[in-house]
């Protein structure tokens, strides 16, 4: 097992990574000070780990509830929340109750929102068991749900206790949910590691191949990257944006043809090839630099071309970005790969890159 630390002060945790986590009752021990315990997971992911998680929780003798959701990026939303709010509530769950996010990206966003919300605020750890959740969106704090004109626009920042990453689980994961994963790891290096980006153009068919060492290894890379950011930039005053490279168009895509209809990291991989065009195009890249990255996010089997949304529908999802300021949208771009920068875009050339995208 690794362990990373994110550094926030009396906020800080660790991040547990390795195979076979989800069964030692040690890693939650430390950090379940109540008598009570809800367990928030979906229909997918319930009976692959829901019990194992439970057992490793038996020793301790909390008082173990389990709620179920339905799977899907569609359903990160209000109603959904609600239903976590509605057991909670029907359990009597107090302010020591804590919650356990067992799923990927959307459990993960939702429960940290609703632990966030109930009571002004519970503890909850997070036990990611997708690529994409261990790498990027179960570390950070950032929580929330959808609403139907932007992506993730109603949440809060809000800490986990721990970070609970079970590589083995990683074996279950459907080739798309697995390609989506390996985008963020793309991204992380993109913006923040040019050897890390070399390495992933030489591992890319291990990674693919659901390789535990190569996936154990960028796990780790990536969230010791993260960690960094967050621990300087916990609210994305400033550099914390640029973990954001690839999701103003991506976030676009989602929301534009609704959302569960492409994965997450999908469109963060098809948005990274527009965001590395914009770059070229605004003369902050190389053409060359352009090229490697729509070959790895290729390699990768993810989408290259995006959908054919119409640029003016493209432009005004994306005015409702989070990093829109004044109507006026930011954008994550490269100066080379490993190095970013934010930069807004004439609308000429904005268009261009969204016509030569389609």
């Amino acid at each position: 097992m690794i362990t990373v630390s994110v550094d926030l002060g009396e906020r800080s945790y660790p991040i547990h990574i390795g195979a076979d986590l989800i069964g030692r009752t040690e890693l939650f021990a430390p950090h379940i000070a109540g008598s009570a315990v809800t367990i928030v997971t979906n229909t997918t992911v319930e009976p692959l780990y829901g019990e194992k998680l439970r057992a490793a929780l038996a020793p301790l003798g909390k008082q173990v509830s389990t709620v179920v959701l339905p799977d899907g990026e569609a359903h990160k939303n209000w109603e959904t929340l609600n239903g976590v709010f509605d057991a909670l509530l029907a359990a009597h769950a107090d302010r020591k109750t804590t919650l356990i996010a067992l799923g990927g990206g959307v459990i993960g966003d939702m429960t940290g929102f609703a632990a966030a919300c109930y009571m002004r605020g519970v503890p909850f750890i997070q036990v990611p068991t997708t690529l994409l959740s261990q790498v990027d969106s179960s570390v950070g704090g950032k929580t929330g749900i959808n609403h139907p004109l932007g992506k993730n626009m109603i949440g809060a920042f809000y800490q986990p206790l721990a970070v609970v990453a079970d590589t083995a689980v990683l074996r279950t994961l459907p080739e798309r949910e697995l390609a989506a994963g390996i985008a963020e790891v793309i991204k992380t290096a993109a913006i923040a590691d040019a050897p890390f980006f070399d390495w992933i153009e030489a591992n890319i068919g291990a990674l693919n191949g659901c390789d535990g060492e190569a996936l154990a290894h960028a796990i780790k890379r990536c969230c010791e990257i993260k960690a960094s950011v967050v621990s300087a930039d916990e609210r994305e005053g400033g550099l914390r944006a640029i973990l954001n490279f690839g999701h103003t168009f991506g976030h676009a895509i989602e929301a534009g043809l609704g959302y569960g209809e492409w994965l997450h990291g999908e469109a963060v991989g098809c948005g990274m090839t527009m965001a590395a065009d914009l770059s070229v195009r605004l003369g902050h890249l190389d053409d060359a630099s352009r090229k490697r990255l729509v070959s790895i996010v290729a390699a990768a089997r993810l989408p290259i071309r995006a959908p054919a949304l119409g640029e003016t529908r493209y432009i005004d999802l994306m005015k409702s970005d989070k990093k829109a300021e004044a109507g006026t949208v930011k954008f994550v771009l490269l100066k080379r790969i490993g190095e970013p920068l934010m930069d807004s875009a004439p609308e000429d050339a904005l268009r261009a890159t969204l016509s030569a995208s389609v």
